[in-house]
């Protein structure tokens, strides 16, 4: 397991899939401990690419990582569309999944195990759900026991797709809470949003559109130059010229671009 003041870095990373389809071109960059990310940028950009090279799903084709994928342990939260939500499953056992990278598939779980599930779900707001049926939880309850799921893997990295995209306001705050409290205890956090506000949650932001355009401050990354160059131009209409984040001047409001997706959210 990775020492936790150990630093992940990228350097000339460069990822895809078949047909020469790049993902990822020469990206350069750190992710230290007890610091949360956030990874920003159109759709396509390379966000889920880059959570998945980070976790050791995806193998770059050029670049290095260090330490590499696996010497660390890594938690990934995939986006809701991807559940698998017709499975017969519960959610107590959702949560006893986490432990069978350490525990395995046949040896029953022991007191320390039940213990880091049951405390996942109460941090989740879960305990509630324990006898249901996952599938016929609500978007973002079932989001609430994923991520419930990948702190019960007490993993040295915990990464999110899109975490709150879609989800109840309640919801939202909860994970938000549990990223904050993760970064707090020293783990790397880093997590993929199109959101302007969730991104200023984070430490650092890295600006992607399959290039690293920016990454620093929140404050650094998001101005309207770098929001063009990411974008494009519809996306930064009416954003301030520096900081598209702390300018509240009715001249100066978000574009609606990046408030859309939110408007459209389903509050489960």
């Amino acid at each position: 397991m990775i020492e936790m003041s150990q630093a992940i870095t990228f350097q000339g990373v460069t990822a895809g899939y078949r047909r020469g389809q790049e993902a990822l071109n020469n990206i350069t960059c750190e992710f230290k401990p007890g610091t949360s990310t956030a990874l920003m940028g159109p759709n396509g950009s390379g966000k889920t690419t880059l959570l998945c090279v980070l976790c050791g799903l995806h193998q770059p084709w050029q670049g290095t990582i260090n330490p590499q994928p696996g010497s660390h342990t890594a938690a990934l939260v995939s986006q809701q569309h991807r559940h698998r939500v017709w499975l017969p499953v519960t959610v107590i056992n959702v949560l006893r999944m986490s432990r069978y990278r350490t525990r395995g598939l046949i040896k029953p779980l022991n007191s320390t195990d039940m213990s880091t599930v049951h405390d996942a779900a109460q941090c989740l707001k879960v305990m509630d759900l324990l006898g249901r049926q996952f599938g016929e939880l609500s978007g973002g309850q079932r989001q609430r026991v994923l991520v419930a799921q990948a702190l019960a893997q007490d993993a040295d990295v915990l990464l999110l797709d899109e975490p709150i995209t879609g989800l109840d306001l309640p919801s939202q705050e909860i994970i938000l809470e549990v990223i904050e409290k993760e970064r707090n205890q020293g783990r790397i956090v880093v997590m993929s949003t199109h959101h302007l506000d969730e991104a200023e949650v984070c430490d650092r932001v890295l600006l992607l559109a399959n290039r690293l355009v920016a990454q620093g401050t929140p404050c650094e990354v998001l101005s309207k130059a770098n929001l063009r160059a990411a974008f494009g131009i519809r996306a930064i209409l009416g954003a301030p010229e520096d900081c598209a984040l702390h300018d509240t001047s009715e001249s100066s409001q978000l574009p609606a671009f990046f408030d859309a997706h939110r408007s459209e959210s389903s509050y489960q």
